[in-house]
């Protein structure tokens, strides 16, 4: 097993490329995105069993979805990446969460899990926390603390390219389920262990048979009648072999009741049973009957008969007779009443005590708001409702007389989830929600290739690629030659063949084919994140062909021949600015450029002279008539030409002079350029490679006068050298004034600051003081002023009046 599971760690099988065109129904091997782990986790499994088990198939789908992005935690609806420290619950859905979002999902649950059991006054010790997909309740000792790999025997793994992310990558060896003894051959994976592939000896329920069966499917129904002996010890089991405890006898007969009266048919199973027919049969004392109903053995002694008592049970009789009735002590019954608190005041009597103490005692409500005189067996209820916060923290108790012990909120949540599709369905809580519980199947058409995200994920994952063939048959014409495409998520792509469809004037539809195309299955459609845009296609699967875009030559209105109306002379490719006419189109006179051959200049023409003129005279209308200005291809000088058309002539017998150098540059002569040229290519080397300031030196060699030049420059710059400088003593007393006369400068420039400040805050004072005072001229003034201005508007009201009412 190890070196099996070493060469699935280090050698990765090749796996066929996610990639399927339209146009080839070849595969070629390219590496996946995301590796498939499949055949390297199942590989010890597969030795020796299948994968038509359930588990398998879940450990598969979670392969898929992890191979394909997909794996997303419910709790923040992020995805789940391969380097993420990660938790999965290990009870019952195996779901995988970040661990930092399971350990704050946890500690909030815990918490208030702690709240809720303070305010009932339970032990706080006791909080549990809920896995957040399966509800399953652990205890707040179990909050995850450290990453660990799937089956737990690694902390924190290593992320490895070629492993299965959050897994160890060697053998998982947790123990199988039924407590078969054997453990888990698959590598580390996710999900529940496999039922165990063993083979062993086992027999079938009933026990006739003996088979050799796998270890995790041990128990089996040899299809056999089970002939186990029935409880009855008469009949047998005639079911065929089934599992657990067989049942009850329905074989028919005629039984006896108990008392021997009575025989009826029925089933084994209800052999025993009561008739309905009193015993009646006359006791030891000779004077009673049996008063029990059917029954076997004796009937008993008289009950009468021995030691009795007064109905109150206060006063013993020994030795009276059965047939005479017990006298009435006369006391008071004293029996306990149902209130369990009073009892009975009435006198000895026979029956039993009255049902509802009629006591008047003081009693308070559940509240403790009100009391009252009542009976004993009334409760005292107030009309006060509660205001105390119920566990949502939202809602107030409103029940009438509360005692404290509100119960839990019985609104709904109604709160929109993480996912932003549902509303929590739960009582009103504290802290966050649960997430939503409903997973999303994200599926190819063929159903082959799926995998489930969590609610609300949906929108954000890739489609799974499927490798199998598409099964929906195309619906345009080209169905016989169209190669088919793989499996595919959604709508059918659409046909990339030409359309080629004849029109009725006898020309062919060149667009791409836009015949109808099968449409998406619902249930498989992705809804777009953004609203794409609209942009025009003429070839709209589904569509009828746009009508033929063929030019042809129709006449104008004038019945001339497009053609003809088109053609001018000379012909240029500029069309007649006037409108429609009989005669021929005028001469173009559009302005035209013509760059020059060596491009340093541009010419403008008029259409119809240049196009007028011959090839020859066009290529000498178009030199600029200077030098060619273009650089020739084997040296650093420029074309020595004209203006010409084409590449430069004979760039090997360039005659400018240049100036070559020995090593040293020393020794200098003026060669003609293709004699450098030539020097270069027997030296082996290519003038083109050569940089401008380089060229021509290295082509002499040095002599004895570069060498005596050689040894001058050493020599110079041995003198050159730098000498130490000698160390200068410092001057102490210098530096010691400078000091004093940087300190007193220092504190000068401190007095001057100080006194700039006082200053500063001087001036502040009496600018605020001259605010002041405005502020309170001001109002002054105004204020007599608005008294003049009232006396004012006074007096002439009167003075109008008295013009108005003279008399008066």
């Amino acid at each position: 097993m190890s070196i099996t599971t070493t060469v699935a760690r280090h050698h990765p099988p090749p796996s066929l490329s996610d990639s399927d065109s339209s146009d080839s129904d070849s595969t070629t091997q390219k590496p996946h995105h995301h590796t498939d782990f499949s055949n390297t986790i199942f590989q010890s499994y597969l030795q020796i069993s299948n994968l038509d088990h359930p588990d398998l198939t879940k450990i598969q789908s979670f392969l898929t979805s992890s191979r394909a992005g997909a794996l997303s935690c419910l709790i923040c609806l992020e995805r789940i990446r391969p380097t993420d420290p990660t938790w999965s619950c290990s009870s019952r859905c195996f779901a995988v969460f970040h661990l930092l979002c399971i350990q704050s999902w946890a500690r909030q649950s815990s918490d208030l899990s702690s709240l809720r059991a303070s305010t009932r006054g339970a032990d706080a010790q006791t909080a549990t926390w809920n896995c957040p997909k399966c509800r399953i309740e652990f205890p707040k000792t179990l909050i995850p603390k450290s990453y660990y790999c799937f089956c737990g025997k690694v902390e924190n793994p290593v992320h490895d390219p070629w492993v299965l992310p959050h897994s160890c990558g060697e053998i998982c060896d947790r123990p199988l389920k039924y407590d078969c003894g054997h453990k888990c051959l698959l590598l580390c994976h996710p999900g529940p262990c496999p039922a165990c592939p063993k083979l062993v000896k086992a027999r079938c329920f009933c026990g006739g048979v003996v088979d050799t069966k796998r270890c995790g499917f041990k128990e089996f129904s040899c299809r056999k009648t089970c002939s186990k002996l029935l409880d009855c010890n008469v009949h047998c089991c005639g079911e065929i072999c089934h599992e657990g405890e067989c049942p009850p006898c329905r074989a028919r007969g005629v039984y006896a009741c108990r008392c021997r009266k009575v025989e009826l048919e029925r089933e084994c199973c209800e052999r025993e049973f009561r008739c309905e027919v009193p015993c009646e049969k006359m006791l030891g004392c000779g004077k009673h009957v049996c008063d029990k109903g059917c029954h076997e053995g004796e009937c008993g002694d008289c009950p009468l008969q021995g030691r009795r008592t007064c109905p109150c049970g206060k006063r013993v009789y020994e030795g009276m007779a059965c047939d005479v009735v017990v006298p009435s002590c006369g006391g008071t019954c004293d029996k306990k009443l149902q209130c369990g608190i009073h009892r009975c005041p009435e006198r000895c009597h026979r029956g039993s005590c009255v049902e509802t103490c009629r006591i008047v005692i003081t009693k308070s409500c559940k509240c403790g708001s009100l009391k009252k005189q009542v009976p004993c067996y009334q409760d005292v209820v107030c009309e006060r409702k509660c205001q105390r916060v119920r566990d949502c923290g939202r809602h107030a108790c409103k029940r009438k007389c509360c005692d404290g012990d509100c119960p839990p909120c019985s609104e709904i949540c109604d709160k929109k989830l993480r996912c932003k599709n549902h509303k929590c369905p739960s009582p009103c809580h504290r802290g966050a929600c649960a997430p939503c519980p409903v997973m999303v199947t994200i599926s190819c058409f063929c159903g082959e290739t799926h995998f489930e995200v969590p609610c609300g994920t949906e929108k954000e994952q890739k489609p799974p690629k499927c490798s199998k063939r598409c099964h929906i048959a195309p619906l345009c014409r080209h169905k016989s030659i169209t190669k088919p495409h793989k499996c595919h998520y959604g709508a059918c792509p659409p046909c990339r063949l030409v359309c080629d469809e004849e029109y009725p004037c006898g020309h062919k539809c060149k667009l791409r084919c836009h015949g109808p195309i099968p449409p998406p299955n619902p249930e498989f459609t992705l809804k777009p994140k953004k609203k794409k845009q609209n942009y025009h296609n003429d070839s709209t699967p589904g569509s009828a062909c746009p009508p033929c875009p063929e030019l042809v030559w129709r006449p104008c209105v004038g019945e001339h021949i497009g053609a003809e109306r088109m053609e001018r002379k000379p012909s240029c490719p500029h069309s007649c600015p006037l409108r429609c006419h009989p005669e021929d189109c005028p001469p173009c006179k559009v302005l035209i450029k013509r760059s020059c051959h060596c491009g340093a200049m541009v010419h403008v023409f008029e259409c119809l002279y240049y196009n007028s003129l011959s090839e020859k005279e066009q290529v000498a209308v178009r030199s600029c008539g200077g030098p060619c200005h273009r650089k020739l291809p084997n040296c650093t000088h420029l074309c020595p030409e004209t203006c010409h058309v084409g590449q430069c002539p004979s760039p090997e017998k360039c005659s400018k002079k240049v100036v070559v150098r020995c090593k040293c540059q020393t020794v200098k002569k003026d060669w003609p350029c293709h004699q450098v040229q030539a020097a270069y290519h027997n030296s082996g080397r290519d003038p083109k490679d050569i940089t401008k300031n380089q060229f021509g030196i290295g082509l002499l060699s040095c002599i004895s006068d570069c060498k005596s030049k050689v040894k001058a420059d050493e020599s110079d710059l041995h003198l050159r050298k730098s000498v130490v400088p000698e160390k200068k003593e410092p001057d102490v007393e210098n530096h010691v004034r400078k000091r004093k006369r940087r300190k007193d400068k220092v504190q000068h420039d401190y007095q001057v600051s100080t006194f700039q400040k006082i200053m500063g805050i001087l001036r502040k004072l009496l600018l605020l003081v001259i605010i002041l005072v405005s502020l309170i001229a001001m109002a002054y003034f105004g204020y007599k002023g608005l008294l003049w201005l009232n006396d004012w508007m006074n007096e002439m009201e009167i003075q109008r009046q008295k013009k108005r009412y003279p008399r008066i």
